[in-house]
């Protein structure tokens, strides 16, 4: 499924976390960095009566709060209560809309205890999964779990709000945050604090606006304000060339990566490109990639580290021509979107964000006439609305999403405030794409106490994803009241940004590559392995078999790559194994491989983190 701006990506939703949280150990004045799956940990309720200290109870909620449909849903709850006397108790709210936020921080699993009573000294830990999600009543639509396309999700979205029937409408962000103060009523707890990430800091804000007398404080991460996404999502359009070059700033040439996005994206727009593609197995597979499917995997750039350090030099050479291997990450990319509806249900995504809206129609608008009132509004915008992108980026919203869903569209405002005046933190990733740092920028203005950190580099669910510790530290300051820094110090990627693509080469060259040719070639796919490493085995803790472009494979698992054959250009193939040996940033790779094919200067050659090095056709190289 393709992404949607505020954290409800499909994609590698748990690369947000692998290798991001950072636990810093008191009293030794350093950050030591660990690796932490909150999303590999036992579901919710398998950890209830057996973890230490943690607390399962249920909420009943009414299914409509005006009486009118009759029904009640039945929340799960968790609680951690702080060791000795609390200061205070937290709500973790998650992100989608979709994600039990329960099932998310898995709560009872000591990693997860560890790092949220760092964040939170001293306080009650409170998660619950909110209506739709995790064990509060799960919403599943299968079908539009795997939808893929636009017109598929549109589809699956209108199936998916005809099966839920009457029911459909209740769903919305507001009512989300009425669930909330139920649950705080259930605690006896007379003021929270809120930790929203992505969608939940709309949820935190929403909550704030409708019971600002029991909000103590506000920690706001990848900060989604309640009148956001917009129906086109064209904030995030019109700030994603500029967050692509500052990404690039070091280590790979930010003004051609933004260009290239652009270029890209407008002509596959107008003629999509389709090839075949081939997978792990063997066999291949004909994808399609349109402008959505370029913007959609950029954006999810942000939740995905690997991810981000193979897109520089692939869009670079599809620009050039050489689109294989464009296509292969295209394929990649809807193998990491495919998840269970328990991690994040598309089902409950869809009925909270075509309830709440904003729409270009008026929300009682018959389904059929909705079309034509979305392509006048989108013909009627301005120039530039969104940004260097076409007028065909107007499909990428949640208006074109919910143009099926029945019943009511829009139309569920939140409530009217005023937002209390407490201590409030937003904490922003400079790679963040889908919640841009102009979001937080806009919230912190609406609060005196307002402070925004901005964390270079670091993409979205920033305090997880952080791996200097920087900004955990920061929260940490925060709670205790200490000072806190506007900004961190960018630390360098977890791997470089592979340098370049290497030429796709001929299957039966008149003569082979020199030594210094096959280097190059061999260098750019030990690049290319570490980033596919990291997108894959690396976000998940996992194990994963990824094809190379032109022919053979990697195994990445949690700490090695094992390449047999494996081959980014034709007639030149690598084998051997690498492993993790130092977490970094950046991760350090030591190992060996063997350089053969038909076009190659054979060889062996040695990795020691940056360093490598050997010997192809009996010259030195490296």
């Amino acid at each position: 499924m393709r992404s949607r701006s505020a954290g409800s990506s499909r994609a590698a939703r748990a690369a947000a976390a692998a290798f991001a949280v950072a636990l810093v150990l008191a009293g030794a004045g350093r950050a030591a960095v660990v690796p932490f799956h909150p999303l590999a940990a036992a579901r919710a309720s398998d950890l209830c009566g057996k973890a230490a200290d943690l607390v399962c109870t249920q909420v009943v909620v009414p299914l409509d709060r005006t009486g009118v449909v009759p029904g009640t849903i039945t929340l799960h709850v968790e609680e951690l209560p702080a060791p000795g006397v609390a200061r205070g108790t937290v709500f973790l709210v998650a992100g989608g809309p979709g994600q039990g936020s329960a099932h998310v921080f898995g709560l009872g699993n000591p990693d997860a205890d560890a790092l949220y009573r760092y964040l939170f000294p001293g306080y009650n830990l409170v998660a619950y999964d909110d209506r739709g999600t995790g064990e509060s009543g799960l919403l599943d639509c299968p079908a539009l779990q795997v939808a893929l396309t636009e017109a598929e999700n549109r589809v699956a979205a209108a199936a998916c709000g005809a099966s839920l029937g009457a029911n459909a409408g209740f769903y919305s962000t507001a009512t989300h945050a009425e669930d909330l103060e139920a649950v705080r009523q259930s605690l006896g707890v007379d003021k929270i604090a809120l930790y929203g990430v992505s969608y939940g800091t709309k949820l935190s804000l929403a909550y704030a606006l409708a019971h600002p007398d029991h909000v103590e404080r506000l920690l706001l991460d990848s900060v989604l304000p309640p009148e956001l996404p917009d129906p086109y999502e064209a904030s995030v359009l019109r700030a994603m060339p500029a967050t692509l070059r500052a990404f690039c700033a070091a280590g790979c040439n930010g003004a051609q990566f933004a260009s290239d996005v652009v270029a890209l994206a407008n002509a596959y727009a107008a003629k999509p490109l389709t090839g075949k593609v081939l997978l792990a197995n063997g066999r291949t597979k004909t994808r399609t990639v349109g402008g959505d499917d370029i913007v959609s995997i950029v954006l999810d750039a942000d939740l995905s580290p690997g991810e981000a350090a193979e897109l520089p030099a692939v869009v670079h050479a599809a620009r050039l021509g050489n689109t294989q291997p464009l296509l292969r990450l295209a394929v990649l990319h809807d193998q990491a979107n495919q998840e269970a509806a328990i991690d994040l249900s598309a089902g409950l995504y869809a009925a909270t964000v075509c309830r709440d809206g904003p729409f270009p129609w008026d929300p009682s608008l018959p389904v059929s006439e909705r079309p034509a009132a979305l392509q006048a509004a989108i013909a009627a915008l301005p120039p530039g609305t969104f940004g260097p992108f076409g007028s065909w980026a107007g499909s990428f919203g949640n208006a074109d999403f919910c143009l099926g869903w029945p019943g009511p569209t829009g139309g569920a405002p939140l409530a009217p405030g005023p937002l209390p005046d407490v201590p409030m933190l937003a904490v922003s990733g400079g790679f963040d794409m889908r919640t841009p740092t102009a979001n937080a920028q806009s919230v912190v203005a609406r609060f005196p106490q307002g402070h925004l950190l901005v964390v270079p580099g670091v993409g979205h669910s920033t305090v997880t994803a952080d791996p200097s510790g920087c900004a955990a530290g920061a929260v940490h300051a925060w709670m205790v009241g200490q000072p806190v820094p506007s900004t961190c110090p960018r630390q360098p990627p977890l791997v470089a940004p592979v340098s370049a693509v290497p030429a796709p080469g001929r299957a039966h060259p008149r003569r082979l590559l020199s030594a210094r040719a096959t280097f190059t070639v061999a260098k750019e796919s030990i690049q290319d392995a570490q980033a596919l490493w990291l997108m894959t085995a690396g976000a998940s803790g996992g194990s994963a078999v990824v094809p190379g472009v032109y022919g053979g494979k990697l195994v990445a698992s949690g700490r090695a790559i094992t390449l047999s054959g494996f081959s980014d250009a034709r007639g030149v193939t690598i084998s051997g194994s690498l492993k993790l040996k130092r977490f970094g940033p950046p991760l350090v790779f030591e190992g060996a491989v063997t350089v053969g094919g038909t076009a190659a200067a054979r060889g062996v050659l040695g990795l020691s983190g940056a360093s490598l090095g050997g010997s192809l056709g009996g010259r030195a190289v490296g």
